[in-house]
């Protein structure tokens, strides 16, 4: 057994955990974590004959990991080390390390929460900081404080990245055991900043094949998606096609398992390898023979829209912490070398950690299982709790598909939806298909919706998916591995309803319930064409979508939208996946989706009050009909819902009115900067349209049509807000105008702060000081102005313009306009609102 640098502190982690029931191991890629550690602690006497379980974020990752475990021990898999994940599981009676994906061990926590038999639970790689990871790890803790006293259950998380600290916190000041990384130096080569609009798969090749001709070794090119992966490949094989030596390798996750083999196994004899991989091989894989990386600094993540409901890919630059892992790569057996497609000062701007999925991401999946859990949040321990608004609009998805009952608490169809293994979206649609008689239909669409597109860029109607599947047409090559996971979750499926079985229906293979099963799922994607066979399509959630390229579905007025995605930016949805939608089904299966609402709203176009009773799904209107004797509650709701959308604006505003309002505005905030309360209402536009019922909705008895409003007798309705003796205080300490030393009176300009006055300079002579209002707290702004009203000196300080200033505008006033009367000392000369004095 060779050495690894992880063996140094196995004697610590040992010791920890003896000690302690938690631990956090801090060992950057290539130390040797994930083969090491849990054979390492499967002889301690504090394990006591029970099991191991260990986390790994991927199923490619966990299969890699077990098998290179029982490797160590000269067994086969299946024996002392076991893996489970999705659609294949290698356990056996014997088995004491289990190595499983984290959506495993949060649905097996949800039927055994104490972990009964396992002393051990290992996360590996947690600094990925995957949703399924948190959430495993917060009901972990959770079930062992309230279930587990003896045996205890211990708990390791184990990090590629120097959190330590932050983790241990976590579990209550654990220690923290540290080991060094990678044995040999890597030598970082920088690239240029890409061009805007430059292609990433030229500058790869490029890169590639110079490394090719630099270097010895095999090369691991991180790439953000499958996508790049297949261009990069195919611009490689146009180059390489005479080289023998040089096997191309795809890595991603949805290759079948010979080809991940292929990708992680040693090159043969006399060749290498060039591995092009996904993040999939950012950390928790060894690919053996690999001595260069070549980098692109790109990650495909999912990231959650509230807006629209939906979860996105996004293409985004990777963090330091990434870069480094993936550098790491090229130094595990010998010096190495990683080349980067980004230069050294775009990589002081690099995030220093990627974002936790947490608070990125759906989480519907996540509300189901604390609601089977029987939690809320905040009763759960979290390195980062779940936002709050992304929470709720997760429990709001629930509550549409009955998930949960009146008093929030998990339904029996709720129940039902969290023993699934499925989003709840697909759950919903697998236990309603299967109360209609459509279990194998269900079954089928849930494996489709649940995997990766199996004809991505091949027109977006689902039955040609269905087609495929059941053998009908035939599967290019490229989607013969897609086509044989989908059967396969698909039998998955129904062997999990086969527990209560019924019957199929007679006219199961009718194409509309295709359609059906989908509005179950997505019933916020449902659409609605905006004009007869164009490409626009109006969604349920209130949202637009269109194909991108004409789609034999577009004949369709109503479709159910599977996939959907757009650039950023953009206001219209790209229609990735869909079928068609008998509207017929509002009548009988899809009834439930349908609400019958009276509304009283705005004709926008004609201008006019209609008062309608709809039935809708969503935003989509079905039917109406008109509605008689309209009830005054709900048409003053209706009017004023009609002012909160267009703004106060709507109403007939002048220039006095806001003065006043402005007016009232200066004395509160002077009140409310002082610290005190105020006895001046807040009449500003945020208030007042919040306030829209007290103040306005009595006067609105009248109002049918939009020019109504401009009738209104507005400056009567506001100023009744004002309790006596208000207004005459508001007169007194905010006056309209002010008298200046010439005896006129000028008006003061409330829309800045501190008020305007705007006045000729001339007639301020013999005015010492800055007026001042609000009973003295406040001075006014002075605009003093030159005979022609142009504005000459800004000031709140007139003592000091007088003293400092005047004489040089004199200077310049004069010898613009000698006619009028410049004296030598302001304070005692005469003021005029004329050219000169009277005499």
């Amino acid at each position: 057994m060779h050495a690894l640098p992880i063996d140094a502190v196995l004697p610590a982690l040992r010791e920890a955990l003896s000690q302690r029931h938690e631990a956090v191991l801090e060992a950057p890629p290539g130390a040797g974590k994930t083969t090491r550690v849990p054979l390492a602690l499967l002889g301690e006497a504090w394990l006591a004959g029970q099991s191991i379980l260990m986390l790994e974020p991927r199923r490619l990752a966990a299969r890699a990991a077990a098998e290179r475990l029982a490797a160590e021990l000269g067994e086969a898999v299946g024996e002392t080390v076991g893996y489970r994940i999705r659609l294949e599981s290698k356990v056996g009676p014997r088995t004491r390390i289990e190595v499983v994906t984290e959506g495993i061990l949060a649905r097996r926590l949800q039927d055994d929460p104490a972990l009964e038999g396992v002393g051990l639970v290992i996360f590996d790689e947690f600094h990925e900081r995957s949703l399924d990871a948190d959430l495993a790890l917060a009901l972990t803790l959770n079930g062992r404080e309230l279930l587990r006293e003896e045996p205890p259950l211990k708990v390791l998380l184990m990090s590629a990245t120097l959190e330590g600290e932050r983790l241990s916190a976590l579990l209550g000041a654990a220690p923290v055991v540290s080991s060094d990384g990678r044995m040999f130096p890597v030598d970082t080569r920088w690239g240029r900043p890409a061009q805007p609009g430059e292609w990433l798969e030229p500058r790869v090749v490029q890169t590639v094949l110079q490394a090719l001709d630099d270097e010895l070794g095999s090369l691991l090119v991180f790439l953000p998606g499958q996508a790049e992966i297949r261009r990069v490949a195919e611009q490689l094989g146009e180059q390489l096609h005479r080289r023998a030596d040089v096997l191309l390798c795809p890595l991603h996750g949805e290759l079948d398992l010979a080809a991940q083999r292929r990708a992680i196994e040693p090159a043969p004899s006399g060749q290498r390898k060039v591995v092009l991989a996904t993040n999939i091989a950012e950390t928790s894989l060894t690919i053996d023979g690999v001595r260069v990386v070549v980098d692109a600094g790109l990650a495909r993540v999912p990231r959650f829209d509230p807006a629209s409901g939906m979860t996105r890919l996004d293409t985004q630059r990777i963090s330091r912490a990434s870069a480094t892992q993936r550098a790491g790569r090229a130094g595990r057996l010998q010096p190495g070398v990683c080349y980067r497609l980004w230069s050294q000062a775009q990589h002081e701007q690099l995030a220093a950690h990627a974002t936790a999925e947490i608070l990125q991401a759906d989480l519907a999946g996540l509300a189901l299982q604390l609601a089977r859990w029987g939690v809320e949040p905040e009763q759960l321990a979290w390195l980062d709790r779940p936002p709050a608004a992304a929470y709720a609009q997760a429990r709001e998805l629930l509550g549409r598909l009955g998930a949960l009952a009146d008093n929030g608490a998990l339904s029996r169809h709720g129940q039902a939806m969290a023993e699934l293994p499925a989003h709840p979206r697909i759950a919903h649609l697998l236990l309603r298909g299967q109360e209609l008689g459509l279990t194998e239909l269900a079954c089928d669409l849930a494996a489709l919706l649940g995997e990766r597109d199996i004809l991505r860029g091949e027109g977006a109607d689902l039955h040609h998916r269905l087609a495929l599947l059941a053998g009908e047409t035939r599967a290019a090559r490229s989607a013969q591995h897609g086509v044989q996971r989908a059967r396969q979750l698909a039998r998955q499926f129904r062997g999990l309803l086969r527990r209560a079985p019924v019957e199929p229906r007679e006219d199961a293979q009718d194409p509309r319930w295709l359609g059906c099963l989908l509005a179950f799922a997505y019933p916020d994607r449902i659409a609605r064409q905006r004009r007869a066979g164009g490409a626009e399509y109006r969604l349920a959630n209130g949202r637009a979508a269109q194909f991108g390229e004409a789609d034999a579905l577009m004949k369709e007025p109503w479709l159910v939208v599977a996939d959907l995605g757009s650039r950023q930016g953009q206001r219209e949805e790209r229609i990735y996946l869909a079928a068609a939608l008998d509207p017929a089904l509002f009548e009988g299966p899809l009834a439930e989706q349908v609400a019958t609402l009276e509304v009283l709203d705005w004709d926008e176009r004609e201008g006019v009050l209609r008062a309608e009773r709809q039935r809708r799904v969503g935003e989509l209107v079905l039917g109406s009909e008109a509605l008689s004797g309209l009830d005054d509650a709900a048409r003053a709701r209706a009017l004023v819902g009609l002012v909160r959308r267009k703004g106060l604006e709507l109403l007939a505003w002048t220039p006095e009115l806001r003065q006043w309002q402005a007016r009232i505005g200066l004395l509160r905030e002077l009140d409310l900067q002082a610290g005190g309360a105020s006895e001046w209402p807040d009449v500003g536009d945020p208030a007042l349209l919040a306030s829209l019922e007290d103040w306005l909705a009595p006067y609105l008895g009248k109002v049918s049509r939009l020019s109504h409003f401009a009738a209104l007798d507005l400056a009567g309705i506001l100023q009744g807000l004002l309790p006596w003796p208000l207004p005459q205080r508001l007169d007194e300490l905010a006056p309209k105008a002010l008298e200046v030393p010439s005896g006129s009176r000028i008006r003061l300009d409330y829309a800045e702060f501190p008020p305007v006055l705007a006045v000729r300079l001339q007639e301020l002579f013999g005015l010492a000081d800055t007026p001042r209002i609000a009973g003295g707290r406040l001075a006014v702004k002075l605009h003093l102005l030159s005979p022609a009203r142009r504005p000459v000196q800004v000031t709140q300080d007139l003592a000091s313009f007088w003293s400092n200033t005047y004489m040089d505008v004199k200077k310049d006033l004069k010898g613009r306009y000698p006619k009028h009367y410049w004296p030598d000392d302001p304070l005692i000369a005469e003021p005029t609102a004329r050219a000169k004095p009277r005499r």
